[in-house]
C-alpha cells in the first residue's frame, strides 16, 4: 500500500456519491490535480511521520488550484518546489475558478500554516522529515452563488457515505504513515480522526484552523499553535 493506491481507492469510492441542493458543483482536485498531489506524496510523504495534521476539504485558492492540502500558491511552487500541469473540474463554477499555479490569489489559510511550517522548521526537508499535511476529504462543495459549503454541513444522507469513504481513506493513510500524533486542524478534522482511528499508540489531538473567519487565528496564529502543539508533548 501507498499513497497512489490509497489515491486510486478514494476516487473510486467518491465516484458514484451525488450531492442536491445547495451543492451546484463539487470539485476533485485529487482528480484534475493529480500531478501536483503526486509529486508531494513521493517527495515528503515517504513513512513513517511522527505527526499528521489533518485539514477539513480544499480551499478556493489553495487545495482546488494546486492539490496540494492547504495549497497555497506561493508556498507550494516556492518553498515545497512542486509545479506540475492542473486539468478542469468536470463543471466549473463561474466564481471559483481553476487557474492552477497560474492563480493570483492567496489562501489565508495555507499561508498562515506553511509561513509558521517554513519559519519554525526552515527547509522542507526539516518540516516533512517529522511531519506530513493531508486533507480528510478531497472534495470542495460550492453552492450556487459561489459560496463554499464545508463536509459538515450536508445533508445526513450525503454526508454519511462521505465520511464513509474518507474516513476508510485516513484511517489508510495513518496506517500507512505510522505517526505518534494525528492532529485535526479545526474541531470537525479533530472529531473524523478519532471516528477513524483506534490504534491506542496514537494520540488524536487538534489545533486551531487558521481561517480568516476564526478570530482565534486573527490574533496571531503563529504563536497560538506553537503553543498548543508544545501542550501536546510536540517539542522543536
Amino acid at each position: 500500500m501507498d499513497h497512489e493506491n490509497i489515491i486510486d481507492d478514494l476516487l473510486d469510492d467518491l465516484r458514484s456519491l451525488r450531492f442536491g441542493a445547495p451543492v451546484t458543483h463539487v470539485y476533485n482536485p485529487l482528480d484534475y490535480a493529480r500531478k501536483p498531489y503526486s509529486q508531494y506524496c513521493r517527495r515528503y510523504g515517504t513513512p513513517p511521520k511522527e505527526i499528521v495534521l489533518v485539514g477539513m476539504n480544499p480551499g478556493p485558492w489553495g487545495m482546488a488550484q494546486t492539490g496540494i492540502p492547504f495549497g497555497e500558491i506561493t508556498a507550494v511552487k516556492e518553498w515545497m518546489k512542486i509545479e506540475a500541469p492542473v486539468g478542469q473540474p468536470a463543471s466549473a463554477h463561474p466564481k471559483r475558478p481553476v487557474l492552477g499555479f497560474a492563480c493570483r490569489r492567496s489562501e489565508v489559510s495555507g499561508r498562515r500554516l506553511w509561513r509558521w511550517a517554513q519559519k519554525t522548521f526552515k527547509t522542507p526537508a526539516n518540516f516533512f522529515s517529522r511531519f506530513f499535511v493531508a486533507n480528510y476529504c478531497p472534495l470542495q462543495f460550492i453552492e450556487s452563488s459561489g459560496r463554499n459549503r464545508t463536509p459538515n454541513q450536508l445533508r445526513g444522507d450525503e454526508k454519511s457515505l462521505l465520511l464513509t469513504a474518507c474516513d476508510k481513506a485516513l484511517k489508510r493513510t495513518i496506517e500507512l504513515l505510522q505517526p505518534r500524533y494525528v492532529i485535526g486542524v479545526g474541531k470537525f478534522a479533530q472529531e473524523r480522526a478519532g471516528a477513524a482511528i483506534s490504534n491506542p499508540a496514537i494520540t488524536v489531538a487538534g489545533i486551531t484552523h487558521p481561517s480568516p473567519a476564526n478570530p482565534r487565528a486573527n490574533r496571531g496564529w503563529d504563536a497560538l499553535v506553537r503553543q498548543e502543539l508544545r501542550d501536546l508533548g510536540i517539542k522543536f
